[in-house]
């Protein structure tokens, strides 16, 4: 299967899922993104990365020269059916790692010279030690950063799914077998593994973004909340954790592996967070944050 087949996949079933609940979501993320965007100069380049179907970039907002980023090959399509509007598109991986961490699957799992199919246990330790040899190598957005210089980046809530796509995707290799722990009490060195590379990808995506230039706009799911419990969000706090506020114990999980955007990425002028119910039993929380470079300011005649 290629890479755009498999996001084509993952596109389709989070557009199947019941949305008529979303509408605060949806509400929050477009107003964010559109502050950003109509702050943006008309006659510059917008980047919007993971603009995915255009649920929740308002395009009639977006400066003429603003191009989509997204692997899905349909999503330029559903944009164009959304919005009424066929922007420039990439149609490529923006981390550069996801098709070296399938290939590393692919050979964990099977044998090379004899194209068998590993021992389960084995294939998980081998892909495990192997992970950390892997570099993010985010060519091909750095080329285009390089040559278009943005005055704005908008990063449209992909950054919290990488970790769940890149798990899915091992998981394919691997077929009917799960290549995971089952015993909650043991350690599971292919999970760490998987943290420690999603991590590592995400740091390096914001030292690329931070050295574009632009003013960057972020979207990402802060935390997946899993269970029914009521929940709400007390006053702002730079710590997301101590912000929600239950009457009993959160199962939480970061889809960020420790990683706090905000400590990247100094001063942003703009910082949200909300809850956006998926399921009865699964509520995101979801971060927002504007950061406008110096290189922006300077240009404007502020901060010297």
């Amino acid at each position: 299967m290629k890479l755009s087949t498999f996001f084509l996949a993952e596109q389709s079933a989070f557009l199947r899922r019941r949305n008529r609940e979303w509408k605060h979501h949806l509400r929050k993320v477009q107003a964010f993104i559109g502050e950003s965007l109509q702050r943006a100069p008309r006659d510059r380049p917008v980047l919007i990365l993971g603009a995915g179907s255009g649920l929740e970039v308002p395009w009639n907002l977006a400066p003429p020269d603003t191009t989509g980023w997204d692997l899905d090959p349909t999503s330029r399509v559903r944009t164009l059916l959304r919005w009424g509007r066929w922007p420039a598109w990439v149609f490529q991986d923006l981390t550069g790692s996801l098709e070296a961490l399938r290939t590393l699957a692919r050979r964990s799992v099977r044998q090379a010279w004899s194209g068998r199919t590993r021992d389960r246990g084995l294939a998980a330790r081998r892909l495990a030690g192997l992970m950390p040899s892997l570099q993010a190598k985010p060519v091909r957005l750095q080329q285009w950063l390089e040559a278009h210089r943005p005055s704005l980046v908008v990063s449209a809530n992909w950054m919290g799914q990488l970790g769940s796509v890149a798990q899915r995707m091992m998981e394919q290799e691997f077929g009917t077998q799960s290549p995971w722990e089952e015993d909650p009490e043991l350690r599971d060195p292919l999970a760490e593994a998987l943290e420690c590379w999603t991590r590592q990808t995400l740091q390096t995506h914001l030292q690329v973004l931070r050295e574009s230039g632009a003013e960057l706009c972020l979207i990402y799911d802060r935390a997946v909340i899993q269970g029914s419990s009521p929940i709400q969000l007390g006053p702002f706090e730079h710590a997301w954790t101590r912000q929600l506020q239950a009457a009993s114990p959160l199962d939480l999980i970061d889809p960020l592996p420790g990683l706090e955007p905000g400590d990247h990425l100094p001063d942003p002028i703009s910082w949200e967070r909300w809850l956006w119910t998926i399921s009865p039993e699964q509520r995101h929380l979801v971060e927002a944050l504007a950061w406008r470079s110096r290189i922006h300011t300077d240009s404007l005649g502020g901060m010297k």
